[in-house]
């Protein structure tokens, strides 16, 4: 097995969920922008129509996110799950030092539908799985250089209030948010299913 390969096979295994974190980094500002744009740059996107934008938010910008989360639970959850479910959950994520944001941008797949019309209601799906990738590729080199990170799905609830705070466009569709920091706990125990009920492998 080759060096690169096993270094990337390690850095999957290190990808975890963790949620005990702080407000500190393990690298700079200028690190993680470094991280994140070659991400970007380089996943893949349907027919190269990178249609992934990355809202980065740091510090107080990434504490801000979590507090306009707080007030719209605060405003629309049930007071029970508030107190036990969101209260304690979004103070974890706050604790944080940063968030990033995966929105996708529908206008480079509008010229692609017009082209090909047969495959209009695929493009919205492969759009997705381009997400799905840069949230794995980055949360997988975020935790190589030492961060915690958990994914979280507060859309729509926030959607409409981060576009507005941080200017988003209103058709950009946001799918995930990324928190991290420097972690002060393991993760949970995590097992697996048995690989022969989830790999056939024929001709071998």
């Amino acid at each position: 097995m080759s060096t690169i390969t096993s270094s990337f096979i390690e850095g999957m295994k290190g990808r975890r969920s963790l949620y005990a974190l702080t407000n500190k980094s393990t690298i700079s500002d200028d690190r993680i922008e470094e991280i994140i744009s070659e991400v970007v740059k380089h996943t893949p996107s349907p027919f190269n129509s990178q249609t992934a934008r990355l809202l980065v938010l740091l510090k107080e910008e990434h504490e801000k996110l979590w507090d306009i989360a707080l007030e719209i639970a605060t405003a629309t959850v049930p007071a029970e799950q508030l107190e036990k479910l969101y209260k304690p959950r979004i103070a974890g994520f706050r604790a944080g030092y940063g968030t990033v944001l995966f929105y996708e941008d529908p206008a480079p797949l509008k010229p692609l539908e017009e082209k090909w019309p047969m495959l209009i209601d695929k493009f919205p799906e492969w759009s997705n799985h381009s997400s799905g990738m840069h949230q794995f590729a980055l949360w997988t080199l975020l935790e190589a250089e030492g961060l915690g990170c958990n994914l979280q799905h507060y859309s729509p609830m926030v959607d409409a209030r981060v576009s507005e705070q941080w200017n988003i466009p209103l058709d950009w569709s946001l799918k995930s948010q990324l928190v991290f920091g420097k972690p002060i706990g393991g993760p949970r125990e995590k097992t697996f299913e048995p690989l022969e009920k989830r790999v056939f492998i024929h001709g071998k």
